[in-house]
């Protein structure tokens, strides 16, 4: 990776590996509670000032939809719970892509073209 200073460009070594594997899952032998999977503070912070508002109503729900990205999921929770779960939450877990099982699947909910984009765009930045 190139660094650019005022003067000249640096070499730098990259602490990122370019190598892209799948990574394994091994469940564990515990199904976690539900109020394990997401940390929803921060969201709750930003609605209580959003509710606490004298913006009108639409703004409020508008703003309100939008404090909801701040929740923070725990993907490794999230996927013990997966593995542990009924069939009918395992298919809508991997509809909300909490968890992508299939490469077909994946393929048919636009992930894999999403991860062509971006392999598109890293080989354009770093070449081969």
């Amino acid at each position: 990776m190139k660094q650019t200073t005022l003067f000249k460009f640096e070499e730098k070594e990259s602490k990122y590996t370019k190598a892209i594997g799948s990574p394994i899952y091994e469940p564990k032998n515990k199904k976690p509670h539900i109020l394990e999977l997401c940390d929803k503070s921060k969201t709750h912070r930003r609605i209580k000032e959003i509710e606490n508002s004298s913006l009108p109503q639409d703004e409020k729900d508008f703003l309100i939809e939008a404090a909801k990205r701040h929740t923070v999921f725990n993907y490794e929770k999230i996927a013990d719970y997966y593995s542990h779960s009924s069939r009918e939450m395992q298919n809508l877990m991997e509809k909300s892509a909490l968890v992508i099982i299939d490469f077909q699947q994946a393929i048919e909910m636009g992930y894999i073209k999403l991860s062509k984009e971006i392999k598109k765009q890293y080989l354009e930045e770093y070449g081969k």
